[in-house]
């Protein structure tokens, strides 16, 4: 499987040839294209999946909508004074697009276009204009409304909602954290961030902050909905991709083709997403049909019985994984084996699922596999080097290890306001 995403097989068709041809030799071809017509139905089929194309969809509307570039411009011109003002403000940016995206990869894209020119020509540092986006994108891996949360809680069988807001103190942490480390690293340095010394009036960051009304109101009426327990999380899908729609046609941003656009744009991430999904599907029943699964719960149970030890664990499998596979198929290959062990020791699974985003944030992030590097090479072109933009993150990652140890010493940041829900 390695070998053939090494190849630039899509992840999806990697785990999906594996399987069937593992599944042929250890029982039949019949029994390998029987399972291969009835499991992808089964699988994409499961209700909760349709809150991933209207995540999607609500995103690429608030983005194709001009939402991302208010959003920058009203962080730019109330953060700007700062050490590195132009980054932090980026990272903010990030945090709130997120909010309105789901999806890592589509918050780094979208920010990226808008933020990295403008930290360019304001003679920034590569490494930290290319790193600070690419970095704050996982954002939309863990601040709701999350793809990831409605993967695991899925598989998981817990609270999408519950995880949701599990998301927002880890993800609002996390900024203010990358936040600090910028406005340090510039503070010392002022040649990697130089300050802004544009004056600014009043008048103009008040008509900023109308701007990014809509993106608050799409914001408030999601995160005030799954906490009240009003909507589901797919009914918030849908309602949420409603209001974009609605927002961008009262403010006359909205035409053909943007519509066009933001509905192509959600049905090619959906496919891609369940792509990966329906291949992690087949290869855990190849897993399980070799006695894999039992083999390496042998492996790791000796740590099993102590719970640290087994987060440790958890730990290190996620961390490795994380540098060569895709998130989403990182996700649905570890949670068959670890999800049973964590039941078993009663640790809340919940808190559990946080620290499984967080590290798939971690796995978009680490070479040579890092997601969100490429994406954000991509954003800029043949201008800046792929080995500037993996040592501009590296910083970001040192945070991570700060965040990672904060959630497993203290759960009750996970836990507090999903505790608090009805």
């Amino acid at each position: 499987m390695l070998f053939l995403i090494a190849m630039r097989m899509p992840v999806g068709f990697a785990l999906m040839l594996v399987s069937m041809v593992g599944i042929a030799q250890l029982k039949s071809w019949e029994i390998a294209i029987g399972m291969l017509k009835t499991e992808p139905f089964d699988f994409a089929a499961h209700w909760s999946f349709s809150a991933i194309p209207m995540f999607l969809l609500m995103g690429a509307v608030a983005h194709h909508s001009g939402i991302s570039t208010a959003l920058f411009t009203a962080a730019r011109l109330w953060l700007g004074f700062l050490p590195g003002g132009l980054a932090v403000a980026a990272n903010f940016a990030c945090a709130g697009f997120a909010a309105a995206s789901g999806s890592s990869t589509a918050t780094a894209a979208a920010m990226g276009r808008i933020s990295v020119p403008e930290m360019t020509k304001a003679g920034y540092d590569p490494g930290l204009s290319t790193g600070t986006v690419a970095s704050a994108g996982t954002l939309g891996a863990m601040i709701p409304p999350s793809i990831a949360f409605v993967l695991y809680g899925i598989f998981a069988e817990v609270s999408i909602s519950k995880l949701f807001i599990a998301g927002i103190l880890p993800g609002l942490m996390t900024a203010l954290i990358y936040a600090a480390m910028i406005m340090i690293r510039c503070k010392i340095n002022p040649k990697l961030g130089p300050p802004n010394t544009e004056y600014i009036s009043w008048a103009e960051k008040l008509d900023a902050l109308r701007e990014v009304r809509p993106l608050l109101v799409l914001i408030l009426t999601i995160i005030g909905g799954l906490y009240s327990g009003l909507v589901t999380p797919t009914e918030a899908g849908a309602f949420g991709a409603f209001v974009s729609f609605a927002v961008a046609i009262f403010q006359r941003r909205m035409n053909w083709n943007i519509f066009k656009e933001s509905v192509f744009e959600a049905l090619g991430g959906t496919a891609r997403i369940f792509w990966v999904a329906i291949g992690a599907v087949l290869l855990t029943r190849f897993l399980a049909m070799t006695g894999a699964e039992g083999y390496l719960k042998e492996v790791v149970g000796s740590w099993a019985a102590d719970p640290m030890l087994l987060v440790l664990a958890s730990s290190l499998i996620y961390i490795i994984l994380g540098m060569f596979l895709d998130p989403l198929g990182l996700l649905l290959l570890t949670l068959p084996l670890l999800l049973p062990m964590f039941e078993s020791l009663g640790l809340d699974l919940i808190w559990f699922g946080v620290l499984v985003v967080k590290y798939i944030e971690i796995g978009l992030l680490t070479p040579p596999v890092g997601l969100n590097v490429y994406v954000i090479k991509s954003v800029v072109g043949p201008d800046i080097s792929l080995e500037t933009i993996f040592k501009g993150v590296a910083w970001f990652l040192v945070c991570e290890v700060i965040v990672v140890l904060l959630l497993v010493a203290f759960p009750s940041i996970s836990l507090y306001l999903p505790s608090l829900m009805k």
